[in-house]
């Protein structure tokens, strides 16, 4: 039987199957594109319970709570594997710290390691968590002198379990709204040089010398950015970016999220149905010390003028449609090149002398763990986010804001945004030329190198698509 005794219907009987076949593939195509991004939002409160250490056990244990510390993250859905941001209430989550946290999570959310970003908004009256770090203490007879270790367990159990129950729940997003403005009186640089190109005062987070609060601000960026998700004209969460080290005072037991916690909660409080998530940007040579002399009356003021800015970089927010084919995530594991000066045999010696000051051992043990973890090969991952036309790049450290204001410049048609505190083994990060000024952040509290500019800068560019 022919089915085509009139060949000259043939082909267009197989033009018209090739234009439905064709259609049919657009619409899908046209389907996939429109496709909308998913996401679920989830807090949880991790405030301390009394006598808890604090700053990694460096100053006086918690004796009152003055403020309650929260952990906010937020999970990316329907974009490939879910992509979890988390921002902790606490000076730092290191090492072995960051291992466990991102191995819980990616388990919890059906995920993997590398697509899980921890980071901590740094102030100083909050625990400060090294997992890696704390077992060499323990088997150097110091348990519990760095954190509450039943504590920091059921922070991660309660704060996995909130964000696993939030997969049940969760919002399409439609939009994306991008706002940034400037934050008056509160960020400064904390190295002052003198005319021989050497830091000659260092401006730390609280300044009553004179000279240091007359002195410029020196390099800051001076702009809170504000990254928001939107369901059409319904805000879903607003994720902020500041760089600076936000505590206004600290060390007399006092539990606080200090003045970027404060601000955080001013601002929602505007946005009442909206959650905010806070991240604090490459503040390690920022602090408040050219408006801050210490007092406790200026944490409400310093809140006040980032809440300030918060609030003017939402209104000034512009949308711009956003679905799940404009998401994108990029890994880039790096060593970074370690400080010449780390010592093993001296830093065990100082460990393990009964003798030597707690936070002395301490501190050797947070050295000793770092430089055997990367001698051993053991990368950090920096990360970017892409929504849409704006980006977020997930830093190591206390890294200084040149790497931020570098990371703008690399993509300047783009809202560029930096969260760094992640994973802080490192310590500060600082540029080469920092290196040879002198200055506290580049001495002992830093662990690596000078050469450790050329490798972020050339993976800056790698993950903002401006490599050669």
């Amino acid at each position: 039987m022919h089915l085509f005794r009139n060949h000259s219907v043939l082909p267009q009987f197989v033009l018209l199957f090739s234009v439905l076949v064709l259609n049919v593939s657009l619409q899908a195509e046209d389907a996939s594109q429109t496709k909308p991004l998913l996401i679920t939002t989830f807090q949880c409160d991790i405030t301390p319970p009394l006598g808890s250490p604090l700053c990694y056990g460096h100053v006086t244990p918690a004796k009152k709570i003055v403020d309650p510390l929260s952990a906010r993250g937020i999970i990316f859905l329907n974009s490939d594997q879910p992509i979890v941001l988390l921002a902790l209430d606490w000076v730092g989550a290191n090492n072995g710290a960051q291992d466990v946290w991102k191995q819980r999570l990616a388990e919890a959310l059906g995920t993997t390691v590398d697509r899980c970003a921890i980071h901590c908004l740094h102030q100083h009256d909050t625990p400060g968590v090294d997992i890696s770090t704390n077992v060499l203490l323990e088997q150097n007879g110091l348990k519990g002198v760095m954190y509450d270790v039943a504590y920091v367990e059921d922070v991660m159990q309660r704060t996995i379990a909130a964000a696993k129950q939030s997969l049940s729940h969760p919002q399409p997003v439609t939009h994306v709204g991008t706002g940034k403005a400037k934050v008056a009186q509160f960020a400064s640089n904390r190295r002052i040089l003198g005319t021989d190109g050497k830091v000659k005062i260092v401006r730390f987070s609280s300044s009553r010398n004179p000279a240091a609060i007359a002195a410029p601000e020196g390099i800051i960026d001076p702009d809170v950015r504000v990254l928001s998700l939107w369901n059409e004209d319904k805000p879903l969460v607003a994720l902020s970016y500041y760089a600076t080290h936000p505590q206004s005072y600290y060390g007399k037991g006092g539990v606080s999220c200090d003045t970027v916690g404060l601000a955080r909660a001013m601002h929602e409080k505007q946005t009442p149905e909206t959650l905010h998530i806070h991240f604090n940007g490459a503040g390690g040579n920022i602090g408040a010390g050219k408006y801050n002399n210490g007092a406790p009356k200026n944490r409400p003021l310093l809140a006040q003028r980032l809440a300030d800015g918060m609030k003017q970089a939402w209104d000034s927010t512009k949308k711009s449609p956003l679905t799940a084919n404009d998401v994108n995530w990029k890994v880039k594991p790096v060593l970074l090149p370690l400080r010449d000066t780390l010592d093993e045999a001296a830093l065990t010696g100082i460990l393990q002398n009964p003798r030597a000051k707690l936070t002395d051992r301490i501190r050797a043990a947070r050295d000793l763990n770092y430089l055997q973890r990367t001698k051993a090969g053991k990368t950090i991952d920096i990360t970017r986010l892409q929504l849409g036309s704006a980006q977020i790049i997930h830093m190591p450290g206390e890294l200084f804001v040149e790497y931020q204001l570098a990371a703008q410049k690399l993509a300047p048609d783009d809202f560029v945004c930096m969260a760094a505190y992640g994973d802080q083994g490192p310590g500060y990060i600082g540029t080469t030329i920092a290196y040879s000024q002198g200055g506290y952040e580049t001495g002992r509290v830093s662990r690596t190198a000078p050469e450790v500019e050329a490798t972020l800068m050339q993976t800056l560019k790698e993950l903002l698509g401006t490599n050669d």
